[in-house]
């Protein structure tokens, strides 16, 4: 995987040759700008969309040939812009050491309860993976305990375990948190989702606990995604960073299981599924074993050491290079799918809305930085691996940050921009509690628009994109999308285009770059970050988190960096 970026831009030297001269010529069409080397491009976005998403880049997926591509493509743009390298020893990229770990053959899988044995598929009726460092998993006759939200909170006085023994045995454990379906807000911020909602931490405390495997129930709505976008996930190889304890962090199996097999197991125990969902959405509820219901589960893992790639640029500041402001998206997606996931004869999972878009709006944004005044604050431009692997990329940065954390003023993440034409509004993915979020409603104001909080809260959208790598660590930081209200059908045209994506095209092959997109509303979404950016890199402010958020302890840290 250690190949030089020369090498590689000249091995897809056709590639890059082509999209540079339809970007020059889709830049020079721009309109927003007197100068159309000022003004964010359309045509460009969609010509980077098309590219990045097109069958040559195999879905992009870290450690493939798809990757090669992606890396030379983004260092060519990065270069034709006029940008300079931002990444290690002065190149372009940054490498993010990961394990990949996936299943060698079958699964089989095999359900006993009430004397009965049961043949479950893998991919169909439930998930299975491993993120242990074994080249074999084999789990016999492991119980199965019903954990409710599997969820340990000290400072709510919530515990979920009750000092349950799972040493041998199989968690079940709901997704999201216990407010989603309450009727009043308890503990949990309402159906607004707590870090405890997400399944990584479901993983993390079921490993804590000794389990030896845990399932999550997947419900559509309290997921946030269909059992499609399980699948596609869960029939994909797994990602981590390496890890001297690997074997504590992960449990030996974890996974997802249908709503219908969960109905099932817990009628055959003499248990209503919903009536002890609502038990789990109180702190008094306790454990219960599934009767005698048990799994055996065994499949070969085969796992390897790879080295990916962040992709950095920046733009020196003139005054203040040590201080900076950060754009970023996640270049990632997931590869190609297994054949009997294949939509419409098509096995390349694009990555077109997710995230495509977000990696055009960098490199617009890079291009028109670059052509204007050098700001007083350095910017850098990242485009960051693994993000469908857990936020890996951006946790690698974060950890090893290549501009001071303490003076970053602040990062700019882009995801899933619309291809439906203009909004009214402009969104950020979840409640931060920030003021990032008032400095984009303000920039949407200037230009005639508005700001929409996160409409989807429930989706816990804030714990699943990559500026929460770096809020963890006090840097203030937003994801930036699309809204909802459209110009052409207002919020409910919005939401049902939205929600279509979601349904029939999020991670899966379906996620394609289409002729017919109009990506108007998304350089006038670009138009503001760009607004931000500008204000921000020739300012002195800096920008902060809101009285109580659990990030700004973290940042107050380096108050003395800042002064």
């Amino acid at each position: 995987m250690h190949r030089n970026p020369k090498s590689l831009v000249a091995r897809f030297a056709g590639v890059t040759v082509l999209a540079t001269a339809a970007l020059t010529a889709a830049a020079s069409a721009a309109s927003d700008s007197p100068n159309p080397a000022l003004a964010i491009s359309a045509d460009a976005l969609s010509e980077h969309v098309r590219i990045l998403a097109s069958d040559a880049f195999e879905g992009r997926a870290p450690g493939t040939p798809g990757e090669e591509k992606t890396v030379a493509y983004l260092i060519e743009q990065f270069r034709k812009a006029g940008l300079e390298p931002g990444g290690t020893d002065g190149g372009w990229t940054q490498a993010v050491p990961l394990v990949r770990s996936q299943l060698r053959g079958p699964a089989t899988v095999t359900l006993r309860q009430g004397g009965d044995t049961r043949t479950l598929r893998n991919g169909e009726d439930l998930t299975v993976q491993t993120l242990r460092p074994v080249d074999r998993v084999a789990l016999d006759d492991a119980p199965l305990v019903f954990v409710g939200y599997g969820i340990t909170a000290p400072e709510l006085d919530w515990d979920d375990y009750k000092g349950v023994d799972l040493r041998g045995r199989i968690a079940v454990v709901l997704v999201n948190d216990p407010d989603f379906e309450t009727p009043q807000p308890g503990r949990f911020d309402g159906r607004a989702i707590t870090y405890y909602g997400r399944w990584t931490y479901k993983y993390e405390e079921a490993a804590r606990r000794g389990a030896a495997g845990v399932l999550i129930v997947h419900e559509t709505a309290p997921a946030a995604y269909g059992w499609a976008t399980v699948q596609s996930s869960g029939l994909s190889p797994l990602f981590d960073i390496e890890r001297a304890d690997a074997d504590a962090a992960h449990v030996p199996m974890r996974g997802w299981m249908q709503r219908a097999l969960a109905q099932s197991l817990f009628e055959a125990a003499g248990l209503d599924f919903e009536a002890q969902k609502q038990r789990a959405q109180r702190p008094d509820f306790t454990p219960v074993v599934l009767d005698d219901a048990s799994l055996s589960i065994a499949f070969e893992v085969q796992r390897e050491s790879i080295v990916s790639r962040n992709v950095i640029a920046k733009i020196p500041g003139g005054t203040r290079p040590d201080e900076s402001v950060v754009f970023s998206a996640h270049w990632d997606a997931y590869g190609v799918a297994p054949p009997e996931q294949q939509t419409d004869g098509d096995r390349i999972r694009h990555g077109a809305i997710d995230n495509a878009t977000g990696v055009a709006a960098v490199l617009e944004l890079a291009r028109v930085f670059a052509a204007g005044p050098r700001p007083q604050r350095s910017l850098l431009f990242v485009a960051l691996t693994a993000e469908e692997k857990g936020l890996l990329g951006a946790m690698h940065y974060a950890a090893h940050p290549l501009a001071p954390l303490e003076t970053t003023a602040a990062v700019f993440n882009i995801e899933m921009l619309s291809p439906d034409g203009p909004t009214r509004d402009i969104a950020s993915w979840g409640k931060g509690g920030v003021s990032l979020e008032r400095d984009l409603a303000n920039a949407a104001t200037a230009r005639g628009r508005s700001y929409s909080p996160d409409p989807n809260l429930e989706a816990g959208f804030f714990y699943r994109a990559d500026h929460f790598a770096f809020a963890r660590v006090g840097v203030p930081a937003i994801t930036v999308g699309a809204g909802l209200d459209r110009i052409d059908g207002g919020v409910a045209a919005g939401r049902a285009k939205r929600d279509a994506y979601f349904a029939s095209a999020y991670h899966q092959p379906g996620d394609r770059w289409n002729a017919d997109w109009d990506l108007r509303g998304a350089a006038q979404d670009v138009t503001l970050l760009h607004d931000l950016g500008a204000d921000l890199a020739n300012s002195t402010r800096w920008p902060a988190w809101d009285a109580g958020s659990p990030f700004g302890a973290v940042h107050a840290r380096s108050d003395e960096a800042r002064r």
